[in-house]
């Protein structure tokens, strides 16, 4: 019989990281897939993206309502295991794919550990500031297969006491996407959105959930910053984590204004387009320090979010300061062009990840042993 695998995305981001090796597994004559799809994607008030997983061509897609606007992210988590163990008691699966460090991927490796099937975690080893890293590692632990984006992640769940024979360095999946010649022109994305400017910058402030205290005073200088720099921004909700509120509060100073375009969300491929033809990205999102250094495009990347991740010439750190952040906009259109960055991939990352499906990975044992460095 053909393996049954389950994708687990929540959100615009992580179907964007998981959208080519669904593809991937589609396309393959030695697999099943299917989709449980929830989180964000779920909710109105982020543009309800659970629309965009038929669009891009994939059926077999089951949905969970996980939350309601404004519930604590451990009750998501709790909601979420509920569900998807209700959902694994109906459906067969072989083997459950999450990404990255949101709850929802939490859950299901919590749900796969316990229930005796294999998970694959997508880019686990990555750093960074607030509860994401430590979110990202319990989730490696309780997964079983680790694809991660690059050798410093590869070298960290090692240490972490990951089975070597069971990491796949394939680099970023979106890379695939990225690096495609299938990408929407800028004047269709353009169109689409009806954006009238022709130089911008993309800008996306999520919470800092560890420093709730001054979450509203850093969204209201985002915000200042913006307005005072005068320039033409393409701005995209943030995520739904506690402290998302101040955030909009502060967005709705920048309605109505005629050089800023506020968005819930943006099709993934739109999205990529323009990034790609961008003056910069500014705020504290992790696509300053995946996706931007790709694109050659400049980061201004703000506060502790993305403490200890990859560092490159295009991104500009910067604190939670006006005239810091004011200072770094400047500066980044000095050189709007950095050389590409590959430290995430060349693009094949589907190609190694169907590899894997069907040469090892059901090798792997779903009881995990510790393994000591040395």
């Amino acid at each position: 019989m053909k393996k049954r695998i389950l994708f687990i995305t929540a959100t615009r981001a992580d179907f964007g990281k998981l959208k080519s090796l669904i593809r991937a597994v589609k396309e393959s004559n030695e697999f099943e897939y299917q989709i449980f799809g929830t989180g964000m994607h779920m909710l109105a008030k982020y543009g309800g993206t659970i629309k965009e997983i038929p669009r891009s061509g994939f059926d077999n897609l089951f949905t969970f309502m996980n939350q309601v606007e404004g519930e604590s992210m451990e009750v998501v988590l709790a909601n979420t295991i509920i569900g998807l163990s209700r959902y694994l008691a109906e459906n067969k699966i072989d083997l459950i794919v999450v990404h990255g460090d949101r709850v929802e991927a939490l859950a299901g490796a919590t749900v796969g550990a316990l229930r005796n099937i294999l998970v694959a975690h997508i880019e686990g080893g990555e750093i960074s500031g607030t509860v994401d890293e430590l979110m990202r590692h319990a989730i490696s632990k309780l997964s079983h297969i680790h694809f991660v984006a690059n050798d410093k992640a590869e070298q960290r769940l090692k240490q972490l006491g990951e089975d070597p024979d069971a990491i796949y360095c394939i680099g970023s999946p979106d890379v695939d996407v990225m690096l495609s010649d299938e990408l929407p022109s800028l004047e269709e994305a353009k169109a689409r959105y009806e954006v009238t400017f022709d130089s911008y910058s993309v800008a996306m402030l999520h919470p800092v959930t560890t420093e709730l205290e001054i979450q509203f005073d850093n969204a209201a200088l985002f915000a200042d910053a913006l307005l005072e720099s005068k320039r033409n921004y393409i701005v995209i909700y943030p995520n739904n984590d506690s402290g998302s509120e101040y955030i909009f509060a502060a967005y709705k100073r920048l309605q109505k204004k005629n050089n800023i375009r506020i968005f819930p969300s943006l099709r993934f491929e739109h999205y990529l387009t323009f990034l790609r033809n961008a003056d910069c990205l500014i705020g504290n999102s992790s696509a300053g320090i995946h996706e931007a250094p790709i694109y050659g495009v400049p980061t201004i990347n703000i506060g502790t979010r993305q403490q200890n991740r990859f560092k490159h010439p295009s991104i500009f750190d910067v604190p939670f300061d006006r005239e810091a952040i004011l200072s770094a906009i400047k500066q980044s259109q000095i050189s709007k062009s950095y050389p590409a960055c590959n430290y995430y991939g060349l693009g094949d990352s589907a190609k190694q990840f169907t590899q894997a499906l069907k040469e090892d990975v059901w090798k792997v044992s779903n009881q995990k042993l510790f393994r000591d460095v040395g």
